[in-house]
């Protein structure tokens, strides 16, 4: 009956002190604004893609109707790739700020277009949006530190708290009530606008109480931190500097001396060296026998083997050759970028425990299928379909089949899941 009425006592006290209303009332504003440009941006997103979707079918049946070849209908013929956004993607838009989500690709070399991305906002690519799962994992802490960091400190400098410990009969449950319920104030306004945001998305309700409880356990871990600051017999300036230190020091140094450690372990070769090695072989094809392209080709795919090329023309079976050639020469480059980025991305996750911010927006990044892993299917979702492409147009044109545009309705579809 007593912590009972300790935590009613509690609940009036903070009812009636304006000052942490005010912090209340930012961090519900905030948390809201945070999910309301989340769910803004999933909302233009999925509109882009519905919209792209309809142009690609537009632009590809147009491309195929002014045709009369095979090559020229792969050439010209553009198929959409994409990422769609999860239900929960709003709450932590993760890797799809940085990395691309939609592709056009065609039966030119594959890693030609799969790094192709859009120009974007630099300040985005730098400082990435303002979406929950930042606001949660960064900001909030800061202001449960304000919240709680005077918790004794300032009953100390105004000579009461002698007083208030020898009127309670459990002192250190008395100021763990008081922290309990300031955490919890500000854990709602966080959560609440979640939730609501969840519901207007429609979020699984298993995903949204995963993110809820990953959020409170977060909430918690901080808030047990600052209660055990809070009992230091030390002025409440020193008290809040020594846990903006902590702070800087698992938000700011930590990831970032990991990061830089991660990129030292796992060295991966630059983008731009596969691009440029992938074109200067397709450009150097031009001016190579054929019988060379054709044999480096034919080591692949054997089963075209007796295909003859004619030397003293044009033909499509050589320049979609040399266009996978230039994707065989840059495989192993390639391979090594695509397993030392998930390498990396593994590492970072392990090492954001020792990180709790980093941690909980890759948790929430993870749920939202926004991580980094995510972004890597998609672009083996992309290689998948090049491969697709390259299988139903290869025995057309080595089997010289007569040009039927009927045939073409029997393209892969690009598999969005």
């Amino acid at each position: 009956m007593n912590k009972i009425n300790g935590l009613k006592r509690e609940i009036k006290f903070l009812a009636r002190d304006r000052i942490i209303w005010l912090w209340l009332a930012l961090v519900f504003c905030l948390s809201s604004a945070a999910v309301g440009f989340g769910l803004a941006e999933i909302a233009v997103q999925n509109k882009t893609i519905e919209q792209l979707i309809q142009a690609d079918k537009t632009d590809r049946a147009l491309q195929h109707s002014k045709k009369s070849d095979w090559g020229s209908a792969a050439y010209y013929g553009l198929h959409l790739t994409y990422d769609a956004p999860s239900d929960f993607a709003f709450a932590a838009l993760g890797m799809r700020d940085t990395q691309p989500w939609k592709h056009r690709v065609k039966m030119l070399a594959l890693e030609g277009q799969v790094y192709e991305r859009d120009v974007g906002n630099p300040s985005v690519a730098i400082l990435g949006r303002f979406d929950f799962a930042f606001f949660a994992a960064f900001v909030f802490p800061l202001v449960l530190m304000v919240l709680l960091y005077d918790l004794r400190a300032h009953e100390r400098s105004a000579g009461r708290i002698n007083l208030i410990e020898a009127t309670v009969a459990q002192p250190r449950l008395f100021w763990l009530q008081r922290a309990s319920i300031r955490t919890l104030a500000v854990l709602l306004c966080l959560i609440v606008p979640l939730i609501i945001g969840g519901l207007i998305a429609e979020v699984s309700a298993l995903k949204l109480v995963l993110a809820c409880l990953a959020v409170i356990a977060y909430g918690v871990f901080w808030g047990l931190v600052c209660f055990w600051f809070s009992a230091w017999r030390k002025q409440g300036q020193l008290i809040l500097i020594s846990l903006i230190a902590l702070w800087v020091m698992t938000a700011v140094l930590i990831p970032s001396a990991a990061r830089l450690a991660i990129d030292r372990a796992v060295p991966v070769p630059d983008g731009a060296d596969i691009l440029m090695l992938q074109r200067e072989t397709v450009n150097d094809a031009w001016d190579l026998p054929r019988k060379m392209t054709m044999d480096a080709f034919f080591e692949r795919h054997p089963q075209w083997a007796d295909y003859q090329p004619v030397e003293s023309s044009f033909e499509w079976q050589w320049y979609y050759a040399f266009q996978q050639v230039g994707d065989q020469r840059a495989e192993p480059l390639a391979m090594a970028y695509r397993e030392g980025r998930k390498r990396r991305a593994e590492l970072a996750t392990w090492l954001s425990v020792f990180a709790p911010p980093s941690l909980l927006e890759q948790t929430l990044q993870a749920l939202a299928n926004t991580d980094a892993h995510a972004s890597l299917e998609y672009e083996e979702r992309v290689r998948a379909f090049h491969a697709e492409l390259r299988a139903f147009y290869y025995p057309l044109f080595f089997r010289n089949v007569a040009f039927d545009r009927e045939l073409l309705e029997d393209l892969p579809n690009f598999d969005v899941h």
